[in-house]
């Protein structure tokens, strides 16, 4: 006779959350939805969504490190197709996308891995895109006081658009940011965009 260990589960934790009333209110709902929660599959899947939700909800703190400028270079800094998953505020369905996120540097230049966190932490919690791509640049600015202009750009799919309601399949949207110079001079915007190799995009 063949005895098949099983482990027992790790018990799902989210800091700062009330797990076991998460999980009893998601079990709840999915059996108010007429969702057969003893099945095999189903038997631990309200842990499951606290956990996943959990881990999105919930941004990863950094320290923003920068450096002096000793070069004195004067071109764009981007970073490019920076991925992201986030929560859309409305419907609690995912939207996925990437950002691009740039700057004009001053005197003091930000660690390059710092732009992708910068996207990381405006993207976790629940969102709308638009208010995302605000944030991205309100962060930068805040880590980069001294700079010449600020550009960010965000495009992402919504499943709430995609897989119910209007079922857009293939639609994305993009949202678009722009601060100091690159806010106030249409050429600089469009030298933007063509570094980071948009140039078809408005």
């Amino acid at each position: 006779m063949t005895v098949i260990e099983t482990r027992k589960p790790a018990p799902v934790q989210v800091v700062g959350a009330d797990v076991a009333a998460a999980v009893a209110a998601a079990e709840q709902m999915l059996v108010a939805l007429g969702v057969d929660t003893q099945v095999e599959h189903l038997r631990r899947t309200a842990e499951r969504m606290v956990l996943s939700y959990g881990e999105m909800l919930t941004p990863t703190p950094f320290e923003a490190t920068d450096f002096l400028n000793e070069a004195k270079h004067q071109g764009f800094v981007i970073v490019q197709d920076v991925a992201f998953a986030a929560i859309c505020a409305h419907h609690l369905l995912p939207f996925v996308g990437s950002a691009t996120v740039g700057y004009l540097p001053g005197a003091r230049l930000l660690g390059l891995s710092k732009l992708a966190r910068l996207v990381e932490h405006a993207t976790r919690g629940v969102q709308v895109q638009e208010n995302v791509t605000q944030q991205i640049a309100d962060g930068l600015q805040r880590v980069v006081p001294d700079h010449g202009g600020i550009g960010v750009f965000v495009e992402a799919e919504h499943l709430c658009m995609t897989l119910r309601g209007a079922k857009a399949r293939g639609a994305s949207t993009v949202t678009s940011t722009w601060r100091g110079a690159l806010e106030r001079d249409a050429t600089l915007r469009s030298e933007f965009l063509s570094v980071a190799g948009r140039r078809s995009r408005p």
